[in-house]
């Protein structure tokens, strides 16, 4: 196996449009990392220049220790994973598998155990005779896993795989994928918009806009301490809530909004002294508001009255959106009371959990 090195690539098209820029970032060998960003953020196109599907305009990409950047794709020793499938349809399953070992004139009794390997692990021993247009989603999904497998490559290269499967279906596949991943113990890269794949997925997550990465770090940091306004409002779902205001120092550090103030703890004072009476964006995750009175969970919490709009039950929780004056927030709450639309709601703030974030720079105080 090898871990993958991409340092100071770029990607400039004829049309001068710049789609990844100064990217740099290490898959360590064994590594699950997952590309995220938005739609157009250079996700792909780096996966692509990975893979050797696309020229890099300049930078350099490492295989192992070895420079890959004019090696053939054929050469890299690498599979990749398509969101279509992309299946041969008049072959059957097993020669759908087997196809890239009989271009390299692999002996046929080897093929046959490698092929027959990757469908136990898969689960798929019993389709291998069928044709794709025989299978459903999931088990298309597994067949070109398994086209994969069966070239016991250095890398994966997974180009958003779950994209065309249900809801359902994508939960289960992420979990056959994780545990792929443990068994062969190989170097994987990852692309995905979902935010969800990318939390649940990966060992390391890079996250991408404009073609220029914003942060890489593990999932759980990148959820706790983002590094700017866009990771923060990216990750999370439902997003974390934004606060325009100002942070006020008089008998009491207090961040005070156009429609409610909230009164700050004494460690707050390190990252936002600088900022009294200057604007600051305050942020806090749905899950750090609760309902006051059916709900103690809060800790450090501050009071504020808001009117409940709209209530999305999920069984195991409601997700509540509220209004406090002009400013909108999202809750999660415990479904122990069903709070009614229209009505007046007063809602506790775990101020342990609060962010702050320059206006400006758009980057969080630290």
């Amino acid at each position: 196996m090898a871990k993958v090195t991409v340092s100071k690539v770029n990607k400039i098209y004829d049309n001068s449009f710049h789609a990844v820029i100064n990217t740099s970032f290490v898959a360590e060998d064994k590594e699950f990392v997952i590309l995220v960003g938005p739609s157009g953020c250079g996700k792909t196109t780096m996966l692509r220049m990975i893979a050797g599907l696309e020229e890099i305009t300049s930078g350099k990409i490492y295989i192992g220790d070895k420079l890959v950047n004019n090696i053939p794709p054929k050469d890299r020793n690498i599979a990749m994973v398509f969101q279509n499938y992309a299946l041969y349809p008049h072959m059957t399953v097993y020669q759908n598998m087997a196809f890239a070992l009989k271009l390299r004139k692999t002996p046929k009794a080897e093929i046959d155990k490698k092929v027959k390997n990757a469908a136990d692990l898969l689960g798929i021993g019993d389709l291998l005779q069928r044709k794709p247009k025989q299978l459903s989603g999931g088990q298309r999904q597994r067949v070109a896993l398994g086209r994969a497998i069966v070239r016991q490559p250095k890398v994966f290269l997974f180009d958003e795989p779950l994209s065309n499967l249900d809801a359902k279906l994508r939960v289960q596949m992420r979990t056959e994928i994780i545990k792929l991943h443990k068994k062969l113990a190989t170097t994987m890269i990852y692309v995905t918009h979902d935010q969800v794949e990318a939390m649940t997925m990966g060992d390391k997550i890079v996250v991408m806009k404009d073609g220029i990465i914003h942060q890489i770090d593990s999932p759980l940091n990148i959820y706790n301490s983002p590094i700017n306004l866009f990771v923060a409002g990216f990750i999370g779902s439902p997003s974390i809530n934004l606060i325009e205001g100002f942070i006020k120092n008089n008998d009491d550090l207090m961040f005070t909004s156009e429609n409610f103030s909230l009164k700050l703890l004494p460690e707050h004072m390190e990252e936002v002294s600088a900022f009294k009476d200057k604007p600051v964006i305050l942020g806090i995750r749905p899950e750090d508001i609760y309902d006051a009175q059916y709900d103690s969970n809060a800790q450090a919490p501050v009071q504020i009255d808001a009117v409940c709009e709209v209530v999305e039950p999920m069984g195991n929780e409601f997700i509540v959106f509220l209004s406090a004056g002009n400013t909108k927030l999202t809750a999660r709450f415990d479904p122990k009371r069903y709070p009614e639309i229209d009505a007046k709601q007063t809602i506790s703030l775990d101020m342990r959990k609060v962010l702050f974030f320059d206006p400006q720079t758009e980057k969080r105080l630290i």
